[in-house]
């Protein structure tokens, strides 16, 4: 049988969670995917998925063998792109943070399918580190300085916070003058970090750390916002995050003269080779995005 072909029905099968969909998404028949299926775990000399009523899932065998078979699938279709022109098809498998979902992804991904409309794009939403090849992502961008070990890791721009609380809030606890007053006040922070400090940038005294309490964490930074807003306590977000708020009023800045320390936008993926045909062309639409609109 085709190799190439069983090693696309293998990755398309594990896309979609079973071999019907698979069949219909390929456009063959439901036995014909059972034979590729058959045919790749001779080739590996393993079996790949452990079937049930409810769902497969993948052996530590078809995991190794999924990253192979991706490669072989995206070098295929990248050797056919270039004698036929053809643009980015298949599904292109992104995580994030639902900040970055909401603000960074939402606005360039439909023009984005309208250029490429053979691609299909997955968006899984969390806070954590993911396995690239284990949770069959393509690309994940995140929000730090620290990206994560063992991946490629392209800067594509920058996120500024600010720290802000409500005017209500402010009136009943006192306006913070110093970084010291910050442990006499009501701090929320992100719930997915164990010691909580806050760093800023001192022109005097450059990078300065100082830890913070507080009766409210969250894992979003939207709902830290929201309770800043409620005149629960002081927030530091995105600054786009909270433009909203401190453009009508409901929020204003504190300790302005400080700058919160900005954080790195990646994106984060395997291998340089046999990537997907839309990774790049993705990550540059981005980068484009964050370059023309200053998003901060």
């Amino acid at each position: 049988m085709d190799r190439i072909m069983a090693a696309i029905t293998y990755n398309r099968i594990c896309e979609l969670g079973s071999l019907s969909a698979a069949a219909r998404s390929l456009g063959i028949s439901r036995p014909m995917v059972s034979r590729y299926l058959d045919e790749m775990e001779k080739w590996a000399g393993s079996r790949l998925i452990h079937r049930s009523t409810r769902r497969l899932t993948l052996t530590p065998a078809g995991e190794k063998t999924l990253e192979k078979t991706r490669q072989l699938a995206l070098l295929s279709q990248g050797i056919e792109g270039e004698a036929t022109g053809v643009t980015p098809s298949g599904t292109l498998r992104i995580a994030c943070a639902h900040f970055t979902a909401t603000h960074l992804l939402n606005p360039i991904i439909p023009e984005f399918l309208s250029r490429y409309p053979a691609l299909r794009i997955e968006v899984d939403i969390n806070n954590h580190p993911v396995s690239l090849v284990g949770e069959r992502i393509d690309l994940a961008i995140r929000i730090t300085n620290v990206p994560e070990p063992g991946t490629i890791a392209r800067h594509l721009g920058t996120c500024r916070s600010v720290l802000c609380a409500s005017p209500g809030y402010l009136a009943r606890a006192g306006v913070p003058t110093t970084l010291d007053e910050l442990a006499q006040h009501n701090c929320l922070h992100y719930s997915r970090f164990s010691g909580q400090s806050w760093t800023f940038r001192d022109g005097a005294k450059g990078e300065v750390s100082v830890a913070v309490n507080g009766n409210f964490s969250a894992g979003i930074s939207s709902l830290l916002c929201e309770m800043a807003t409620a005149d629960v306590g002081l927030a530091m977000v995105p600054d786009i995050e909270a433009r909203a708020g401190l453009e009508s009023g409901r929020l204003v800045r504190v300790l302005p003269e400080l700058e919160p320390q900005p954080l790195g936008i990646y994106g984060l993926y395997q291998s340089r080779d046999h990537q997907h045909a839309a990774l790049g062309l993705f990550l540059d639409a981005v980068k484009g995005y964050l370059a023309a609109k200053d998003v901060r």
